[in-house]
């Protein structure tokens, strides 16, 4: 297996949309000039951004939270700019960006250092082969004060691993049960 590079990110997004949409540089400013953590292609990797739509854990019903019977209610939805996560909790987003990922590719998501030394730990699992949709983003508040996280910036950086042969299955042949996901999605059993 081999890390791509910015060459590689830049070709696969031109002429396969592999990302949607895509920025080929790194962006540091919004239109109106403001810095703001920085998305797009970097040497190594895609700093992908947070959509404006949230889910923010709450304890308000006191459910337990079981991944095999996971109750919506366990969230607040909100859509806005800034999404404000109460200390030691957590809240569900989703990337501005679309991903379809080549059959010999492999990808692994690792959180920003912005976010990362405010104690914010951002968590993605793997995109597998094949996969295709929004991500749904994991945004842990691990402090005693409430953490702020910003729509339509950068929060988490791709990193994309080819192998030398193609797998035998995708994600996509063993019908994944996030295939094609649009929006926050919860978990599925």
């Amino acid at each position: 297996m081999t890390i791509k590079s910015d060459r590689w990110i830049r070709e696969m997004c031109q002429k396969h949309e592999m990302i949607a949409p895509y920025d080929p540089g790194q962006v540091r400013q919004d239109k109106a000039g403001n810095r703001i953590v920085s998305y797009g292609t970097s040497s190594y990797g895609y700093d992908i951004r947070c959509a404006d739509e949230f889910k923010i854990f709450t304890n308000i019903n006191s459910t337990i939270v079981d991944p095999k019977n996971f109750d919506e209610k366990s969230f607040v939805d909100f859509k806005g700019d800034v999404c404000i996560i109460p200390p030691n909790s957590f809240a569900l987003a989703r990337t501005v960006e679309y991903f379809k990922i080549p059959r010999s590719v492999l990808t692994v998501c690792l959180g920003k250092s912005t976010y990362a030394r405010c104690g914010i730990i951002v968590n993605v699992t793997p995109f597998e082969p094949e996969w295709e949709g929004y991500v749904t983003l994991e945004f842990s508040n691990t402090t005693p004060l409430p953490a702020k996280i910003y729509a339509n910036e950068g929060c988490a950086q791709v990193l994309f691993f080819e192998s030398d042969e193609i797998c035998e299955t995708s994600y996509k042949d063993r019908g994944g049960k996030y295939q094609g996901q649009v929006g926050v999605t919860l978990p599925k059993t």
